[in-house]
């Protein structure tokens, strides 16, 4: 396995993006990446993302949903942090789907350091680390908040919120694909874990649809499909 250091570092504009990611607010005019771009990768995608502090829980549904996903061919992104985002990699990798992760600071700086490996795993099963800011950009507070449009942009399918304390990162994320018009995925949890307070507020509130397993997901855009045809048709 080489380095993730081997490999070179890219830029694409913003005219090569995917479509769906050129369609959002405030997109980026660029790119940093490391790995083989293809906008083919990005036709059928899912942005995975959870608390940091990943509980058992988490931990189970990760490793319920994200192998069928890899199966169906369905690039896995998320963005790169401890938790649930690492775990989504991970569970990628292993089980042969293509991974995207959207760092929160420039290509050259790993954070957290214990990704290392992962960094260099992905890159060398084919996957891209993506990044809007400069190469040896430290992250910050507010680098991570901003990264999530990226993470939510490039999905097609749109975003499975896994766990999410109510005021979370992943919870941010959340909102963004609302205003972006992406589907919100969110796993329940238990009522009396912090971690699945956001996931249950989204359900209550009607800000993101319950999924208990994938054919949920191929459901929805199943269904979206349909309404599409039913629309010509008329």
């Amino acid at each position: 396995m080489r380095d993730w250091r081997e490999y070179e570092i890219q830029c694409i504009e913003k005219g090569n993006f995917p479509k769906q990611l050129k369609a959002i607010k405030r997109c980026p005019t660029r790119l940093f990446y490391r790995g083989k771009w293809d906008n083919k990768i990005f036709e059928k995608s899912l942005a995975v993302v959870g608390s940091r502090k990943m509980s058992h829980y988490g931990q189970e549904v990760v490793a319920k949903f994200v192998p069928e996903l890899a199966s169906r061919g369905i690039t896995i992104i998320s963005g790169f942090m401890y938790g649930i985002d690492s775990e989504a990699h991970w569970s990628c990798l292993n089980n042969g789907g293509i991974t995207v992760a959207v760092l929160g600071g420039g290509l050259n700086v790993v954070t957290p350091k214990e990704n290392d490996r992962l960094y260099s795993e992905i890159l060398d099963k084919g996957g891209l680390v993506i990044s809007e800011f400069e190469v040896d950009f430290e992250a910050t507070r507010w680098s991570f908040p901003q990264r999530n449009r990226i993470v939510s942009g490039l999905s097609s399918l749109g975003i499975l919120v896994v766990e999410a304390e109510e005021k979370s990162g992943t919870m941010i994320t959340a909102r963004i694909g609302r205003e972006q018009g992406k589907n919100i995925f969110a796993i329940p949890g238990q009522i009396n874990s912090n971690t699945s307070e956001g996931t249950n507020h989204l359900i209550k509130e009607g800000l993101g649809r319950i999924v208990t397993e994938t054919t949920d997901i191929y459901a929805e855009k199943d269904r979206k499909i349909t309404q599409r045809m039913l629309l010509s048709n008329c």
